[in-house]
Parts: C-alpha cells; sequence; structure tokens
C-alpha cells in the first residue's frame, strides 16, 4: 500500500509526541482520517460529537499537560464550529493545533459546495497558519506550526486540500526549489529559561524592601512556583491574591493566601489592593483593571514572561520580563525581612470572611444553596481532583468554596470566559490522566450546550464526573441584568424541566436528580464512587445572588432599581438575601 501524504501528517505528529486527536470526520478530511486508521498504534483519534467540543478537549489537553494539544475538522462548517474552542486556547495562551480540510485544490476558488477560506477566518486566532498545497511542503509546515504554538502560547492551524491529503508521499509535482527537509530524529521544543538582568533585580528589589504594605498578586504564569511565591510573601510580609486561572499556584490554605480578586473574589482582596502601597505581579495579565490599585497610587513590580503584555493593565515601576519561579530565585535573596504585623491585620480579615462563606454553606437552607453543593464537592473529592468548570455563576461558587489542597488542579476559560467546556475539559484532561478524579462542574446552561459530549465519555470509558448546578437559568446574566438596573428578561428557561440525569442514565453511565438538601451529601458519595462516568443534577436555588466581595454603593443603587422597576422575582429573591444575611448572622 502506497504511503499517502496523510501518513506523513500523523507520523510526524507521533515524531512530536502527539498520542491523541480530537474531532469528528468529514468528507474533507477522509484522507486525514486514512493517515490516521493506518497509524492507530501511534495516534488515537477520539471521536466526538461537536467540533466545538474537540477544540476545547485540545485546549484543556495542552493546558493540563503543557503538551501540544491537537483537535481536527473537516472543510467548512466543520472548521467554523472550531473556532470558540480555539479563541479560548488563543486567549489563555495553550498551545494548540487546529488541523483542517480543505476542497480539491483544482476547484478552489470555484464556490465549491462547502467551500471557505479556513485559513483567512482563523487569521485572528492563530500564531500559525497555512495551507498545503504541495506534498513537500508538509513536514516542514508540521514542525513550524508546532514549534510556534510552543513557543507563542497559542493556536497555530494547518488546512489540507483533499487531493493533497491522498497524494504520494513527499511528491514535488513541480520541483522548482528543493524542499525542507526536517530532520529524521524526534524533534523537541525547549522552553528557554529567562532571568532577568543581576540590575533589574536590584532594583525590584529596592522598590519591594521600600514598600510598608506590600500585595502579591499570583496568576497562572506562577504554576510550578508556588513555594517560591510563599517564600516571597514570607520575607515581605504579603498577603497573597490569586486571579481565577491561578487558583491552584498557591494551595488555598496557605496561611498567606486571602483569596482571589475582582467580581468572583473576597473581600479582604479587594481592600488590600485599595490599601497597598506596592504591588507584585507574578505571572498575570489580570485584565479587570477597576479591581488593581488606581495608578500611581501604589508601587508596581510585575514578573512577565512576554515583554509585551508589561504594563498593560497598570503602570508599572519597574517590569522584569522572565520567568517566575527564575526571577523569584535571584530576587529572594535580596528582599529584606518585614514585621508580620501587615499580613496578620489580613489573616484576620479573611478569617472572618472565610467564616461568613462558611455560614452560607448551611444543609439547612431549602431550596438547596449552591454554595452547600460546592462545598460538598470540595470535601468530598480527592486531593488530587481536577476540577474542570464552566462560566457564569458556577464560577464564582467554585472560586469561593473549591479550596486547592494536596495535588489538586482547576481548569476554566479565564478569559475568554464561553460558556460549556466544562464536560469537554473533563473528557481532554480524563484522556491524558486515566488514573486521576476528574470532575466537571458545570451549570445547566452550559452543559444543555455540548450535552452529547456525555456519551463520548461512555464510549470512551472515561469515569469522569458530571455535578450540574442547576438553577435552571442563565444565573450570571439575571444578575448583571438587576446589578445594571434592570429587571430581569429572557433569563430562565422555565417548564418543561431537561432530564438530565436519564440522558446519562440513556447514554450508559450513571444519573441521579437532587431535589432537596438532605439528598446532596449521599447522592454524590455514590457518583463519585460509581465505576464509569456519572452526572449529578442538583437543582439548586434559582435567586441566590453571586454577589461580589465588596458591594459598591453604585451596584447597591442599581440593584434596588431594579426592584422598583418590577423586578418579576422579588419577593423570592429578597427572601434568600435575607436567609443568607440570617444564616451569616448564626454562623
Amino acid at each position: 500500500m502506497a504511503e499517502i501524504v496523510s501518513e506523513v501528517l500523523i507520523e510526524r505528529l507521533a515524531a512530536w509526541g502527539v498520542d491523541t486527536v480530537f474531532g469528528i470526520p468529514g468528507d474533507g478530511i477522509n484522507g486525514i482520517m486514512e493517515g490516521l486508521r493506518r497509524h492507530a498504534d501511534k495516534v488515537r483519534f477520539v471521536l466526538v460529537h461537536h467540533e466545538e467540543a474537540a477544540a476545547f478537549m485540545a485546549t484543556a489537553h495542552a493546558k493540563a499537560t503543557g503538551r501540544i494539544g491537537v483537535c481536527l475538522a473537516t472543510s467548512g462548517p466543520g472548521g467554523v464550529h472550531l473556532a470558540n474552542g480555539l479563541y479560548d486556547a488563543k486567549l489563555d495562551h495553550a498551545p494548540v493545533l487546529a488541523i483542517t480540510g480543505l476542497q480539491e485544490s483544482s476547484v478552489l476558488g470555484t464556490a465549491y459546495q462547502q467551500e471557505v477560506a479556513l485559513d483567512r477566518l482563523f487569521e485572528d486566532v492563530t500564531e500559525y497558519n497555512q495551507v498545503v498545497m504541495n506534498p513537500a511542503q508538509l513536514p516542514a509546515v508540521v514542525d513550524i506550526a508546532i514549534r510556534t504554538a510552543y513557543a507563542r502560547r497559542g493556536v497555530a492551524h494547518l488546512t489540507v486540500p483533499n487531493d493533497v491529503q491522498i497524494a504520494p508521499a513527499h511528491a514535488d509535482p513541480y520541483q522548482t526549489v528543493a524542499p525542507v527537509r526536517p530532520p529524521a530524529t524526534s524533534p523537541v521544543h525547549l522552553s528557554p529559561t529567562v532571568r532577568p538582568a543581576e540590575d533589574d533585580l536590584r532594583r525590584a528589589a529596592d522598590i519591594l524592601n521600600g514598600g510598608r504594605k506590600v500585595a502579591i498578586l499570583a496568576g497562572i504564569g506562577a504554576r510550578g512556583a508556588g513555594q517560591l511565591v510563599e517564600e516571597a510573601a514570607q520575607k515581605l510580609g504579603a498577603p497573597i491574591v490569586k486571579s481565577l486561572l491561578g487558583k491552584m499556584v498557591v494551595p488555598d490554605d496557605s496561611p498567606y493566601v486571602i483569596g482571589g480578586l475582582g467580581l468572583l473574589g473576597t473581600k479582604p482582596s479587594e481592600e488590600l489592593m485599595e490599601e497597598a502601597d506596592t504591588l507584585l505581579m507574578l505571572g498575570t495579565n489580570f485584565p479587570y483593571t477597576k479591581f488593581l490599585p488606581e495608578p500611581g497610587k501604589a508601587r508596581v513590580v510585575q514578573v512577565e514572561l512576554d515583554p509585551t503584555r508589561a504594563g498593560t493593565r497598570i503602570p508599572t515601576d519597574l517590569p522584569l520580563v522572565g520567568d517566575v519561579g527564575v526571577t523569584l530565585e535571584g530576587l529572594l535573596p535580596l528582599l529584606d525581612r518585614k514585621d508580620g504585623d501587615h499580613l496578620r491585620d489580613y489573616q484576620e480579615r479573611f478569617a472572618d470572611w472565610q467564616h461568613a462563606m462558611a455560614a452560607l454553606e448551611s444543609p439547612e437552607r431549602d431550596p438547596i444553596a449552591p454554595q452547600y453543593l460546592a462545598h460538598q464537592l470540595d470535601v468530598q473529592a480527592a486531593d488530587d481532583a481536577v476540577l474542570c468548570c464552566d462560566s457564569g455563576t458556577i464560577a464564582t461558587w467554585a472560586a469561593r468554596h473549591w479550596q486547592i489542597r494536596g495535588q489538586r488542579e482547576f481548569y476554566l476559560s479565564g478569559t475568554l470566559a464561553t460558556m460549556a467546556p466544562g464536560l469537554p475539559y473533563a473528557i481532554g484532561i480524563q484522556h491524558a490522566f486515566p488514573g486521576r478524579q476528574v470532575i466537571a462542574y458545570v451549570g445547566d446552561g452550559g452543559f444543555a450546550m455540548l450535552m452529547a459530549e456525555f456519551h463520548t465519555a461512555v464510549r470512551y470509558r472515561l469515569p469522569i464526573k458530571v455535578v450540574i448546578n442547576n438553577n435552571n437559568s442563565l444565573g450570571q446574566i439575571l444578575w448583571e441584568q438587576m446589578v445594571l438596573g434592570f429587571p430581569e428578561h429572557g433569563v430562565r428557561f422555565g417548564e418543561p424541566l431537561p432530564d438530565f440525569a436519564g440522558w446519562a442514565s440513556g447514554c450508559g453511565g450513571f444519573g441521579i436528580r437532587v431535589e432537596k438538601p438532605g439528598e446532596v451529601a449521599g447522592a454524590l458519595a455514590e457518583a463519585l464512587a460509581f465505576d464509569g462516568p456519572a452526572l449529578l443534577d442538583v437543582a439548586v436555588n434559582p435567586d441566590e445572588p453571586p454577589l461580589p466581595g465588596k458591594v459598591t454603593y453604585e451596584q447597591a443603587k442599581k440593584f434596588a432599581a431594579s426592584f422598583l422597576k418590577g423586578q418579576p422575582n422579588k419577593a423570592s429573591i429578597a427572601t434568600t438575601l435575607f436567609k443568607d444575611k440570617i444564616q451569616q448572622l448564626r454562623g
């Protein structure tokens, strides 16, 4: 059997260490599917139900492993469906390679069926983007695509016409110049170790040593350097605030951590940003500038690997271009040890905040409080569990009630904040780590978008656990409308209720629905213990507000205005708010 171009593609992916491709077949990639069939011993193909899910799975695989994630879609609409997941990878800086098909080269530009110029469509989302028009191109462009995705922490895209996919391997019909021949050895990408100059480190130390109230903001760029971040906090007497993406950088039970920042953060974290005179930003490009110190109020040192991102959010006195871990190793010996009064003050404030949050986790509240569900998940999950979270109110409950301890990890669509990645994230990560407990913690709105992928988990015998925080509404939008001063509109799904548990059982997995607080703990334990994919659908209070850590006067005024304008569910919302306050006072 003569070797075809698609085999060269798959062999080159395997040489780069790719072992999994997520996607859906189609007539635009039949040649590539044949390449995968012939080399199924090297690269497995995971058949999904929607191309968007394939892109999410590739993104999650890349985030969790650090290795490139690969997704595959047919020409035209199949490739279009990848876009949302690819933007998730782009904005969260995950290395992903998208491969798509294209009509035969002889009909391109003739408005042929399903002809979409996917290279042009993906121009904004990609760091490398190439149409393969000659079999001799392929090995070199695969190498460049993967190398670029790694180096620039983003998306690469290759689109291959049908006729090129099945052409003889290494054919060169034009023979105008000698093709680039990649080395026969397995390629590798070595991330450079970037360390700031000694003079810059000393200047940074002078700024930090001169601060009286120092704060540390740690993001996902500090992953792997958590111990060094804590050592810096100890020396500087500085509380650590974490971005949501950086939640797993330092354990939540660290004596230096006072929670997250922003709408999903804590009151002590917001107060710290208001009072700090010095801020050390570590591996974060935190976008919500209104939660950062006012310009000129605090001196800022930012450690950032990408020099183009340094100083983009807040005026920065000294940007240090470097890897967070290597930079801290050089910076720590230069830091003076401060007294701990500033830190102790915030430790006390954070203890009060935790007390208030714990009061909302009560099992006595009916309807079920989403905080209680999140707390039970935190209590019962393994210490090495991986939580994959959706966007919306679900992210608030995870940020505040899911604790990073042991070897736990936490993933979500951080910057794009798209709905629906939770389930495909869990599938992608479970493929990468078959022995770990992987949980998709999702809302009903996000789950419904890609719920067919639960069937994918069953087919591949992936023991993921899906926990649905079901408020039968688009909860985050509901509260955003109210904070703007508008009565809610178009955000509650109403009757009839979809039977998500029945869907899980129909797929061949475990499914159960819970409507009473007393049923939550037992049902969750049963789902977590099930030997296979399991789904727990929990009816939570739809009127529980995901309030910011600190409610401003302007937010409260607009919230009240929405009631005066005819908020349709104001009685149940007011009752929930009253119960929340009573519960906190009791606690």
